[in-house]
């Protein structure tokens, strides 16, 4: 098996582990979470935050697995882009601008997800050699 192979699923656990981290985060403060949403002015809090545990749990797993991995990895790249533009705008506060560049910077790396796949490694990986 190619190495190629071994950092492709290296690359996913490494891009999930910060989700699913952030998703028990969410979990374990439900109130905090939510008045952070609501504090940045997005309706719905309780949603938006059902939401964020759903994509980063979920798609989390869904990337370790290399389940549906370009469809997860646009999605979560999606979620990411949107949280650095909502949530991270304020490029006054160096803190933030660091947060900002942080999610683009993930972003871009689960677009390169999107783009090769996730490797033999993978859920997707073994459904095509099957098939």
């Amino acid at each position: 098996m190619s190495q190629t192979n071994y950092i492709a699923a290296v690359g996913r656990l490494l891009l999930a582990i910060m989700f699913i981290i952030s998703g028990f985060g969410k979990i374990m403060a439900p109130e905090a979470t939510q008045g952070y949403i609501a504090s940045v002015g997005l309706p719905l809090p309780l949603l938006s935050y059902l939401l964020a545990i759903a994509v980063e749990l979920g798609g989390g797993i869904l990337l370790i697995v290399g389940y549906q991995t370009r469809i997860v990895s646009l999605a979560v790249a999606a979620f990411t882009l949107v949280t650095a533009l909502v949530f991270h705008n304020d490029f006054a506060d160096q803190n933030q601008m660091i947060h900002f560049l942080k999610n683009i910077s993930i972003t871009g790396g689960l677009l390169q997800v999107t783009a090769f796949g996730a490797g033999a490694l993978s859920l997707d990986g073994r459904r095509l050699r099957t098939a």
